[in-house]
């Protein structure tokens, strides 16, 4: 359901960082090794960057950076957009889609980083939600002679 919370959505995932002064290669590495697209960046505990495999691939590997000498620093996306936790996935979609990235860092009440989610969250139970949604939409709409 594109409705749940996104607290609800990260409660079981841990949240993967690295440092500016990571190399491209070492946090490649990392998320290959975790299965993730993504990796926040962090400066003590604060959110500086995101770096995606979108970067590591356009960035880096198009732009013939060396990923054993290229910092995050270097390519990340600095300051990404948040949203908080108690915020629906559907709002988290609705960013990813304005803004053009699939990855969206998720904040608590104070503004930390507590973890992430990506478009892929919105498949399975809640994109067959989401379709029901819009078919009941579309039927409403229909019964009443849009």
């Amino acid at each position: 359901m594109t409705a749940r919370p996104l607290l609800e959505i990260i409660a079981d995932r841990p949240l993967v960082t690295a440092a500016p002064q990571t190399t491209v290669r070492v946090a490649c590495q990392l998320m290959a090794s975790k299965r993730i697209g993504a990796l926040l960046i962090v400066d003590g505990e604060r959110t500086v960057g995101i770096f995606t495999e979108r970067d590591a691939l356009n960035k880096v590997l198009a732009g013939a950076l060396d990923p054993d000498r290229t910092t995050l620093a270097t390519v990340m996306v600095r300051d990404p957009q948040c949203i908080g936790a108690n915020k629906p996935l559907a709002h988290a979609l609705l960013l990813m889609a304005d803004g053009g990235f699939r990855h969206v860092p998720v904040v608590d009440a104070d503004g930390r980083a507590i973890g992430m989610v990506s478009a892929r969250d919105a498949l399975g139970r809640d994109l067959v939600q989401l379709e029901h949604d819009i078919e009941r939409q579309e039927a409403l709409e229909n019964s009443i002679g849009y």
